[in-house]
């Protein structure tokens, strides 16, 4: 039997084996290869296989799978449209997984995974939090935290994995910072962080990783409560610990916390890939300050390292993009696929290319509508701070190692890359 003919029905056992009675996201340990073309990527870029689909099917049924059609949204019209229609969808996963014997740390939730009213009093606690007056209080420490990141690569240069010593280790201080936590266990978070959105094992080791941050998260609560912090959780708890429990808020700040750091650091690292690539991004950020909001956007739009939307299912029969979406149809939103079509660029330009001079788009990268991403302007005052400290102080940065070599997460929700390899000065000049 040939290994593809094989590895099919083995896939199909695993399958029928995870869904039998209903389907537990918990227990699912494969995807069918149908549904993952969204994640997957050759390097930077989507699949031609996405834009082939956009271009023909800019809504297109990719299975029926599960007892649902499951459909993707590619085109940037329609996915816009689609975010905007936050009343004809539910974002409620809660429906495919067993709650039976579970502990609180094991419940699902967090704003991208609930519907109206709970989504808006939620989300309603934490916007004051993300407003630019209140983020301003945070710039001093992120450009000190960014400066600290910078010396220590460059004494443990000349060649450093960028990853481990600028990419994660920046946002995750800023958030703990932000969310007022010990910065401790930085391995163990950064291993948790990419198995959060690592969907080559179904959904099985999502929900794992997912449980012991939580608990981390529902813990740390605890412990606020009784001695409040100076961050988020200590002024929710302050304002609102009355009218939230452990649990409630512990979820709460699990999706700021990881949030904050993940999609962040795989910014960070792909951004740094990109400038190392293109020297005129470097000569914007060192000598055209105000450019930087033009070559964070363009790099947000480019990267859209947050690949699919969170999946919405059809409250009701749907008609969208001249497609008849059914009532419970599970539809995904290639946000990447959206921000490389060419109907967002909309002046001749090639979509597919980076180009740091481009102006800023209308682009998907923290979606939109009622699940946009509530900590869209933390994000870019970090990208803002950190890149143009890094094209400041290594102007030369080369990537050590061919693309094809490098590890790109092969199915993952967030994109990245496990390690970074780069040089930090230019190797003839450091010979003289």
């Amino acid at each position: 039997m040939a290994l593809s003919s094989l590895k099919r029905r083995l896939g199909s056992y695993l399958l029928a084996r995870s869904t039998r009675g209903g389907l537990d996201l918990r227990k699912l340990k494969y995807l069918p290869d149908a549904v993952t073309m969204p994640l997957k990527r050759t390097g930077l870029d989507p699949l031609p296989a996405m834009a082939t689909t956009r271009e023909t099917e800019p809504v297109h049924k990719l299975a029926d799978a599960f007892g649902m059609g499951i459909w993707l949204v590619s085109g940037y019209e329609e996915a816009r449209a689609v975010l905007a229609a936050g009343a004809d969808y539910s974002n409620d996963l809660g429906r495919f997984v067993s709650q039976e014997g579970r502990d609180a740390k094991d419940q699902i939730g967090g704003l991208g995974m609930t519907d109206p009213p709970g989504h808006t009093k939620l989300r309603k606690l934490l916007t004051p939090e993300f407003t630019m007056r209140r983020l301003a209080r945070l710039e001093p420490r992120i450009e000190q935290i960014v400066e600290a990141r910078l010396d220590a690569m460059e004494a443990a240069g000349p060649e450093v994995d960028l990853v481990e010593q600028f990419a994660f280790p920046v946002p995750f201080e800023v958030i703990c910072e932000l969310l007022d936590l010990p910065v401790e266990d930085r391995a163990r978070f950064h291993s948790l962080g990419a198995a959060r959105f690592d969907l080559s094992q179904g959904g099985a080791g999502v929900f794992g990783a997912a449980a012991h941050t939580r608990e981390f998260l529902i813990e740390a609560v605890a412990k606020q409560r009784a001695n409040p912090g100076q961050g988020l959780i200590g002024g929710l708890l302050a304002e609102h610990g009355d009218e939230l429990d452990d649990v409630v808020l512990g979820g709460l700040a699990d999706g700021v916390f990881l949030g904050g750091y993940e999609t962040s650091a795989s910014m960070l690292a792909l951004g740094g890939f990109l400038l190392a690539e293109h020297p005129e991004a470097v000569r914007m950020l060192r000598e055209q300050p105000e450019s930087v909001d033009k070559v964070v956007e363009e790099l947000l739009r480019h990267l859209t390292v947050v690949q699919l939307a969170f999946l919405r299912f059809a409250r009701r029969d749907l008609e969208v993009g001249g497609k008849l979406i059914r009532e419970g149809d599970c539809v995904g939103i290639s946000l990447l696929g959206a921000n490389r079509d060419p109907a967002l660029t909309g002046d001749g330009s090639h979509p597919d290319t980076f180009d740091p001079t481009r102006e800023p788009t209308r682009h998907l990268a923290f979606g939109h509508g009622l699940h946009r991403c509530v900590g869209s302007e933390l994000a870019r005052m970090e990208l803002r701070i950190a890149l143009r400290g890094l094209a400041r102080r290594f102007p030369d940065l080369a990537v050590a190692a061919p693309a094809d070599k490098l590890s790109w997460r092969p199915l993952s929700a967030v994109y990245g890359v496990e390690s970074l390899p780069v040089r930090l000065h230019d190797e003839q000049l450091a010979t003289h």
